[in-house]
């Protein structure tokens, strides 16, 4: 009996778990079976194999089209119109493959007996942003590898509610439109209007001032500008910056995520405009930008090829190594006046009354950063170089003073900061384990002066991440910075007045890469996703926060989804798929009793986007799960060769990723980014895919696993996933294994054959890390620790340092690499390389010119499939790989 998810899921019963271990019934002993033939994979040339790669592609094109995105809702208020709300969100347009701005009208009411479909409203007339692809400058394509979009056109939009302003980059230039506010809706396309310009270069980061929607900042050259897009006056708010061509001369920057923050906090802004002004004298009001500071002066640079072929430049880059310097930071405010005519009176630039690093001790990294609802404090979520110790503060603006060079006058304005103007650090954690940084932190409106009420998520408590309501106390500090001295790191810790667990369980809440809860304020109900019901399944989830009581989930069992409540939390839209069937996006309206949240239902209103059904020739892969011996359940899917012949045992494929923040095997449609894996199966390999222990959505203790000894222990766990497999289905030969995997899954892969070349007869590494020494602070600390602290973790983790135990026979280890990866820098390929050659190995080497550290560009995607399947035929599943082995 096999565990068939697919049958499984047609039967629609509530909490049933899907996802049963496979039969256990009784084997019969090995030695009495027949013994099994090997099935040999055909043969094919190199050009077969592309017809064949190029005949899947055709009609598995059209699924690649990215779902509706980015959802905003907007209400009507139009008593006598058929439409209670409009939806705008991003999707890709049919005519040019692209992404833009679409809008739909949601009716009040439905026939409950058709299924109604929402119709698409490209919101935005064709206007000249469309690029070619490759002509992006090099600021927006360091940012589409840092968020991984691989789309073209509008990547993301801020609206501004009560003016109705739409603010989108596109191409190269600032646009912005206006529908939904004062003015009402409309009903054909807008034409974008282009925020002129004085800047040269590319201006990054646009986003519209809440308390003036006039008024938008953008980045432009590592500085912070403002402009208007009514008066169109224009100004630079920081300097930090100098424009100069060498990065060792110009180390600073303001309001610019560094890179490390980038891809390892999911933190791509570093400016953060107050949500309210304040009144100036002469009636005009006064609005301020939060923003944080960098300086890299200290921060190794590294050299990069530039994608430039002809010339083949090489670009610099500021890359933190662990164990180096990281950027020093601090925050800074700009303040600007504005006049009763609407004009520029005045900016003023100010810091920080005492150093960052004296006023927040200890700390390395601003994770997360904004302003309370009223625009009292500035929040912050700071963590320390180790990543164990998290701390929320508040700050009030008066801690800020503007920046002076004279020390006369800038004493002044320090002795004019009362004591009494401190942070608070309102929440701190530890743990010895990380702390995974996530988004969600909620602050509810003051209504006591000395006291904060917030949401957060935390999984040091428990080990799962949990929703905690939290009050905490705003008292004076016993710090008097008049007196002179140092605080002590214990002076600005504010008591915790009450901490409510909103949730608990051996399950989590999901906080990131979109996941955020969702407040009801007005009938104190918190909405979130999770994982409550089953380790492979997202569900949309709501519970009451003031008294917490039994957690409802709103979503169908047997599909995993990704969810977005409206704004007044009376609908929300699910992006759903399962293993069978391709994404499906619908719209739900939320009713019930009004606080209850055991009585909040969803009424099915209207489909989005509609699922494109189940693919010709695609067959999706039975998900397993067995007892590891280390007491964890381990969860893995496989694909079985199509035409699967009784009497014979198939050539295996482990496709891998293995390390963390990354889960392979759920309950998702697999067939649009996985697609390949189906392709291996038809051409008649057994695929196997498993979550070893540091894959995450399983808790801290699971995740924390490899703390310290990254590459030690995954392989184990995937060998004993194929070993359970093999014992319970006979086709698996585990005499011809292959292993392959990019990135974390490509070094996985490395170590794969350097500990168990007896199981793993070839190795297919895309990207892999081989030297830890060579790979970031913000990730390599986290999980490995300080290099100095950890010295054998590092070297055992390090597969380069381990190429004498590569197989000494060729055709059984392929290197691929982007050659422009400035995330894995193409330096780990060639320092693994010169141990391979100094230790006298064999290895093929597949270099990808014009690739970071994402295959972007088609046809590389595309000779990396073919490449991949013909060495597999050659050196793994056909005949001939027989012959070559012997």
């Amino acid at each position: 009996e096999t565990c068939n998810m697919a049958a499984a899921m047609e039967t629609e019963q509530p909490g049933l778990e899907i996802f049963e271990t496979a039969g256990r019934e009784e084997q019969v002993p090995r030695e009495e079976q027949p013994k099994l033939e090997p099935f040999y994979v055909e043969r094919h040339s190199w050009s077969q194999l592309r017809k064949l790669l190029t005949d899947t592609r055709k009609y598995h094109g059209y699924m690649m089209a990215k779902a509706p995105h980015d959802f905003t809702f907007v209400k009507k208020n139009d008593p006598e119109g058929p439409h209670s709300d409009r939806i705008y969100y991003l999707a890709m347009s049919g005519e040019n493959r692209e992404n833009t701005l679409f809008y739909s009208e949601i009716p009040k009411t439905i026939n409950k007996a058709a299924v109604l479909l929402l119709s698409w409203k490209p919101l935005l007339d064709l206007f000249p942003a469309i690029l070619d692809y490759g002509m992006y400058s090099r600021e927006e394509e360091l940012l589409r590898e840092r968020k991984r979009i691989g789309t073209v056109g509008i990547a993301s939009y801020d609206y501004h509610r009560e003016s109705g302003t739409f603010l989108f980059q596109a191409g190269s230039g600032i646009y912005h439109v206006k529908d939904g506010g004062p003015h009402g809706f409309t009903q054909q396309p807008l034409r974008p209007i282009l925020v002129e310009t004085s800047c040269p270069n590319i201006r990054m980061d646009p986003k519209l001032c809440p308390a003036d929607p006039n008024w938008i900042a953008f980045i432009h050259c590592n500085d912070i500008w403002i402009s208007n897009i009514e008066s169109r006056e224009e100004r630079r708010l920081t300097f930090v910056h100098n424009e100069l061509a060498n990065v060792e001369e110009d180390p600073k920057s303001a309001g610019v995520a560094t890179f490390v923050l980038q891809e390892e906090f999911d933190r791509y802004t570093g400016y953060w405009w107050c949500p309210k002004a304040q009144p100036s004298k002469y009636g005009g009001k006064v609005l301020q930008i939060l923003y944080e500071e960098n300086d890299e002066s200290e921060v190794e640079i590294i050299h990069v090829t530039s994608p430039m072929l002809e010339t083949r430049r090489t670009d610099s880059f500021r890359y933190p190594k662990t164990g180096t310097a990281n950027p020093k930071v601090t925050f800074k405010i700009s303040e600007v006046t504005i006049n009763a005519e609407g004009r520029i009176a005045d900016v003023v630039d100010k810091e920080l009354v005492q150093p960052f690093e004296i006023l927040f001790e200890g700390v390395e990294y601003i994770a997360r950063a904004g302003w309370t609802p009223e625009g009292k404090y500035i929040w912050s979520i700071l963590l320390d170089r180790s990543q164990t110790r998290l701390q929320i503060v508040l700050i009030p603006p008066a801690l800020f003073i503007p920046t002076e060079d004279d020390a006369m006058e800038r004493q002044k304005l320090i002795d004019a900061v009362p004591d009494s103007v401190t942070p608070f650090i309102i929440y701190e954690e530890t743990t010895d384990i990380w702390i995974n940084i996530h988004d969600i932190f909620h602050v509810f409106p003051q209504t006591h002066e000395d006291e904060i009420e917030f949401i957060f998520a935390s999984e040091c408590k428990t080990g799962f991440r949990h929703l905690y309501k939290v009050t905490s106390v705003l008292k004076e500090s016993k710090y008097k910075r008049s007196c002179g001295g140092l605080p002590a790191p214990s002076d600005f810790k504010c008591l915790i007045k009450e901490e409510i667990a909103i949730t608990s369980g051996e399950w989590e809440v999901l906080g990131r890469h979109g996941s955020n809860i969702y407040v009801d304020e007005a009938k104190k109900l918190v909405y979130f996703q999770g994982t409550k019901d089953s380790p492979l399944e997202h569900h949309l989830y709501v519970v009451n926060y003031e008294n917490p009581g039994e957690v409802k989930r709103l979503t169908e069992r047997g599909y995993s989804h990704a969810c977005c409540v409206s704004q007044d939390c009376d609908m929300f839209i699910s992006k759903y798929s399962n293993q069978k069937n391709p994404h499906c996006v619908s719209l739900y309206r939320l009713t019930g009793s009004e606080d209850d949240a055991a009585h909040r239902t969803k009424e099915f209103w209207a489909t989005i986007l509609d699922s494109a059904g189940p693919l010709p020739d695609y067959i999706p892969p039975e998900v397993f799960s067995f007892e590891s011996s280390t007491g964890f359940t381990l969860y893995g899917m496989m694909y079985k060769p199509h035409n699967l012949q009784p009497g014979k045992k198939y050539p295996t494929v482990l496709f891998i990723y293995g390390g963390p923040q990354v889960q392979l095997v759920n309950n998702r449609f697999k067939g649009i980014k996985y697609f390949r894996l189906n392709t291996l199966a038809s051409l008649g390999y057994v695929v196997v895919v498993i979550d070893n222990r540091g894959s995450c959505h399983r808790g801290l203790k699971f995740e924390g696993a490899f703390k310290y000894k990254m590459g030690q222990i995954e392989i184990d766990d995937q060998v004993e996933g194929l070993q359970y497999l093999a014992s319970q289905y006979d086709f698996i030969d585990l005499e011809r294994v292959g292993i392959h995997g990019w990135s974390y899954g490509g070094y996985l892969s490395l170590m794969a054959l350097t500990q168990r070349s007896d199981i793993f007869r070839v190795a297919i590494a895309g990207a892999p890390v081989t030297l830890w020494i060579f790979y970031d602070t913000g990730y390599t600390e986290r999980y490995m620790g300080h290099p100095e602290h950890n010295e054998q973790g590092y070297y055992l983790g390090s597969v380069a340092m381990q190429a004498e135990k590569f197989p000494s026979e060729p055709n059984r280890l392929l290197l691929l690499h982007g050659f422009l990866d400035e995330n894995v820098h193409f330096a780990h390929t060639s320092i693994l390389l010169s141990f391979l050659v100094r230790a006298g190995k064999p290895y093929d080497l597949q270099i990808y010119p014009q690739e970071r550290h994402s295959i972007r560009v088609p046809e590389s995607g595309e000779h990396y499939e073919l490449h991949l399947l013909y060495y597999l035929q050659e050196n793994l599943g056909s005949h001939i790989a027989a012959m070559k082995a012997m």
